[in-house]
């Protein structure tokens, strides 16, 4: 008689069941208005993500404390949040108008406002993934401030380790700190972190800034030191959300503003009726390739273009980036920074007014009005993706109370992502978005094919890529079983799905668009979250992503300027 099949939860099924409890439980103190991270009401938080035990944040489970984890987070909160007992997460309630300076984290474009010694104030503009993204990595960091905590605090009365004594007296002092003393105090430092010398003072100088090369010392020092204060003044870290960001979340009030300002940006110069493409990429690689061989004549003569390219990616080289610009906006190009709180910024491209461009031969048999326009948006984040992209293919309505239907004749979504077989620099091109942890699947013909890679010296899959509901929160069971299962998944991204419900919506349905709009995805890979020491926590991309890019965006640019295709 055969066994009956053993009912033991794999880490796989522990882990997605995880994923929906952090979800569902932030969704409830969003709800509720406010938590206590390391209270009562913060637990099921805290036991989720170790029982989920992400990558992103390494050893959160051991009582060392993850440098690098902890590294990939400072890079996304804004400056000085490690001293701040209270968080308060708003909507744009117009702090940029008052004497508060805008802090921006290094690695994530939000405002951030620290309105006293105690508090900091985060605008969220981006909707709910934006949320999700910073709650999680609170929860990582007040586990964090824990572990400290429990390291240096001797008993219930306060007293602390001598190694935590000797850091206070490094962070507290007034001037600069002596190779000494700073070496004197990592050496402390290192002990109650269970790490080596070594490994601290080689992560020490990633946490550098401007204002404070000490910086690292600085942000153990108060995650610990308000950690102490919870424990032995009951002073519990509080994070509240407003009662505006509560009202307008998911009402696409920065979305709206952001589409009704493109949208009559192309009334005013004529571009409405045009046959528009847009493309969701970075801010440089359309532009770069469409005017750069003409603006960088002389550097395209004498080296290869993913040379030049390489050198316009270069933080260094802004003089090179200024004359690509330069010819943009003599050539047709009008770019729009963001006013509406999205952080999208747009670029609109009149192909009628480019003079010369290698991809721009196709187009001298055309009427100019009947010439493509390229509208350019940035990265958009998580759902933000379907509130951006449902408002802009929507009919335009102008001042005259008319209503104008979009001529879109192509959606290109051109992203990184994490890939589950090969390494960064490596190209995916999906055929379906599923949406994790749901059955929700947007199958799609993709005009970006395989073959036109065949050149390349690029390595290139093709598959299912899973939206994520944050990338921080995936850990390698569940990514194992996205790879090894019948859904065929070749990488994980945040905002797939959601543009393609956005484009079917559009064009299936409300028909506010024509029903043969043709979609291109491909994704280049930052990392391989199954491979140790390939996660984003390891680092960027460096040039790596630079050819990716380029061979990307040069296979969409050809098929948009194809006007026998078109």
């Amino acid at each position: 008689m055969n066994k009956l099949k053993s009912h033991t939860r794999t880490r796989a099924q522990e882990s997605t069941q995880a994923i929906e409890r952090l979800y569902i439980t932030m969704r409830h103190l969003f709800n509720r208005g406010f938590y206590k991270p390391m209270g009562v009401s913060g637990e099921t938080l805290r036991e989720s993500l170790l029982t989920l035990r992400p990558e992103i944040y390494g050893s959160i489970k051991e009582d060392k404390i993850e440098l690098q984890g902890l590294l990939y987070v400072m890079d996304r909160l804004p400056y000085g949040i490690e001293e701040c007992r209270f968080i308060n997460l708003t909507s744009d309630e117009g702090y940029k108008n008052s004497h508060f300076e805008p802090i921006i984290p290094l690695k994530r474009r939000r405002n951030c406002y620290r309105i006293d010694s105690e508090q900091m104030n985060i605008e969220i503009t981006r909707g709910r993934s934006e949320i999700y993204d910073i709650l999680t990595h609170l929860t990582f960091l007040f586990i964090e401030s824990h572990k400290i905590m429990k390291q240096v605090l001797i008993n219930e009365s306060g007293e602390v380790i001598r190694d935590w004594k000797k850091l206070e007296q490094a962070v507290l002092k007034k001037g600069k700190l002596s190779q000494e003393e700073k070496e004197v105090a990592l050496t402390h430092t290192a002990n109650f972190l269970g790490r080596t010398f070594e490994e601290v003072k080689s992560v020490y100088p990633f946490f550098a800034s401007e204002k404070n090369e000490n910086r690292f010392f600085n942000i153990i020092y108060y995650l610990g030191k308000l950690a102490i204060d919870e424990v032995i003044a009951d002073n519990k870290r509080i994070i509240t959300f407003s009662p505006v960001l509560r009202e307008r979340l998911g009402h696409h009030i920065h979305g709206e503003l952001w589409a009704f300002h493109i949208k009559q940006t192309l009334q005013n110069n004529g571009l409405l009726e045009r046959p528009l493409h847009i493309i969701s990429a970075n801010m440089h690689s359309v532009m770069n390739s469409l005017y750069g061989p003409k603006a960088l004549a002389a550097e395209f003569s004498k080296k290869k273009s993913l040379e030049v390219f390489e050198a316009l990616s270069s933080p260094t080289n802004i003089k090179l980036r200024e004359k690509v610009t330069k010819t943009a906006l003599a050539e047709g190009m009008i770019f729009l920074e963001d006013q509406s709180g999205t952080n999208i910024d747009i670029q609109i491209i009149d192909t009628a007014q480019i003079k010369e461009s290698p991809y721009s031969e196709g187009l001298t048999e055309l009427d100019d009005s009947k010439k493509p326009v390229i509208i350019v948006m940035d990265y958009a984040f998580g759902e933000q993706a379907y509130e951006t992209m449902d408002e802009l293919l929507k009919p335009f309505v102008d001042s005259n109370k008319n209503r104008h239907f979009l001529n879109v004749v192509s959606v290109s979504i051109m992203g990184k992502a994490g890939i589950l077989e090969g390494g960064k620099g490596d190209i995916m091109i999906p055929s379906a978005h599923v949406f994790e942890g749901t059955a929700d699947n947007y199958p799609f013909k993709n005009q970006i094919d395989k073959s036109l890679f065949k050149d390349d010296d690029v390595k290139v899959y093709t598959g299912t890529m899973i939206s994520v509901l944050g990338t921080s929160l995936q850990n390698r069971d569940v990514l194992k079983f996205f790879h090894n299962s019948t859904w065929n998944v070749i990488g994980l991204e945040m905002e797939g799905a959601h543009y393609q419900k956005a484009i079917q919506a559009a064009s299936k349905i409300r028909r506010s668009i024509s029903p043969k709009v043709k979609v291109r995805y491909a994704y280049y890979a930052s990392d391989n979250p199954l491979e140790t020491g390939s996660t984003l926590a390891s680092g960027g991309l460096g040039t790596t992503g630079v050819k990716p890019t380029y061979l990307i965006t040069e296979k969409m640019l050809k098929q948009i300027l194809d006007t026998s295709k078109n």
